[in-house]
């Protein structure tokens, strides 16, 4: 997995196997529709704490999956903090978490926009 933030968007590209395990596609989300940003030390326990799930799901060490709802996705491994947002206009999705080694410079980047 990827996570490319540009001035316009925020883009989750996936590895062929985690798209056909985690039945998912890659996602582009205009940093318009980007809001609460923060910092998730443990998102694999947070991603254990949302309830079931649809997708790849080894508890305790990682998560390509989605809730039932498909309002969070979940793109998390162990020892590797998330960054967290909401997200708006994008069909029934609302927050997506996603492991990156970057994420509080990630999160400071899209904060000050």
């Amino acid at each position: 997995m990827r996570l490319i933030v540009t001035e316009q968007s925020v883009e989750v590209r996936l590895a062929r196997w985690e798209k056909a395990l985690g039945l998912m596609r890659d996602l582009t989300i205009a940093r318009e529709d980007i809001s609460e940003v923060e910092v998730v030390q443990d998102p694999v326990r947070e991603a254990m704490r949302a309830g079931m799930k649809v997708g790849l799901r080894l508890p305790w060490l990682l998560f390509v999956a989605r809730t039932i709802r498909l309002d969070q996705l979940f793109l998390v491994r162990r020892k590797v903090p998330g960054l967290s947002f909401a997200v708006r206009n994008h069909g029934a999705l609302k927050r997506v978490l996603v492991s990156t080694n970057q994420a509080e410079e990630l999160s400071r980047r899209l904060q000050s926009s």
